[in-house]
């Protein structure tokens, strides 16, 4: 594109399909910082938040690390409920009692009511978010960059999308566990 004079960006989002409907989501921006200045404001009408982060592919790499802290607290969000919920405590409660703590994120706040309710119409497939850590895989293995804790949260996910869960919310991890413990996180 340089050599035919065309400047380009690469602008990956967060926010999933939710927050594209509602003008909210994340812009993570590669590219030249004078031709970022130039479409900013138009990027700014679609999006909460426009952020350049480096030069072309910078914007990828990022969308890339998003996804891994992602998958790895929403399974965290699983991992945690499950067992308040195993040991006898509403898992509601927990909820309401850690989010605005430490513990309190955009993924509890997202993620957590939809576990609690069984509640898995996507607002990012479950699929989706396999072919983004497959992508981070291939960057990682690229760079010799170790990544255990995203391996684990892959395996869940492919478990799951083996059993057909392939078009549920990621919020989906939380049937993993449902699987593994035996139990439930919607309220009885």
């Amino acid at each position: 594109l340089a050599k035919k004079g065309v400047e380009m960006l690469d602008a990956p989002v967060s926010g999933g399909q939710e927050g594209a409907e509602a003008g909210t989501v994340a812009f993570m921006v590669g590219g030249k910082k004078e031709v970022f200045d130039e479409c900013k404001a138009i990027l700014e009408v679609m999006g909460k938040s426009v952020t350049l982060v480096g030069d072309i592919g910078a914007g990828e790499v990022t969308k890339l690390a998003n996804q891994v802290i992602v998958a790895i607290n929403i399974a965290a969000v699983a991992e945690a409920l499950s067992l308040g919920k195993k040991a006898g405590v509403d898992p509601e409660k927990i909820f309401m009692a850690i989010r605005g703590g430490l513990a309190g994120s955009r993924c509890l706040e997202d993620k957590a009511p939809r576990m609690l309710k069984g509640a898995y119409e996507p607002g990012f497939k479950m699929k989706l978010h396999v072919k983004d850590l497959t992508n981070a895989f291939e960057t990682s293995r690229e760079l010799h960059s170790a990544m255990p804790l995203t391996a684990q949260v892959m395996e869940m996910m492919q478990s799951l999308m083996a059993e057909g869960h392939t078009e549920v919310d990621h919020a989906g991890l939380g049937l993993f566990y449902q699987k593994m413990t035996g139990i439930s996180l919607v309220k009885d």
